[in-house]
């Protein structure tokens, strides 16, 4: 796998989830720059669609 050597070449992407005790569950979704190691995002919500998500990089 190549090293990305400048800011933006390439993100990661993933979800985690959780349950607090009262039941419900929250999921939020992390955006890390893999050169920076930055994280450029968290979004969390009780419920996440593809379009949700997809909606927050496209403006």
């Amino acid at each position: 796998m190549v090293v990305p050597t400048v800011p933006n070449d390439r993100r990661s992407l993933d979800f985690v989830s959780d349950q607090p005790t009262d039941g419900r569950r929250f999921r939020v979704l992390i955006v890390v720059d893999e050169c920076t190691r930055e994280c450029l995002a968290l979004v969390a919500d009780t419920s996440m669609s593809g379009s949700r998500w997809l909606g927050n990089w496209t403006g």
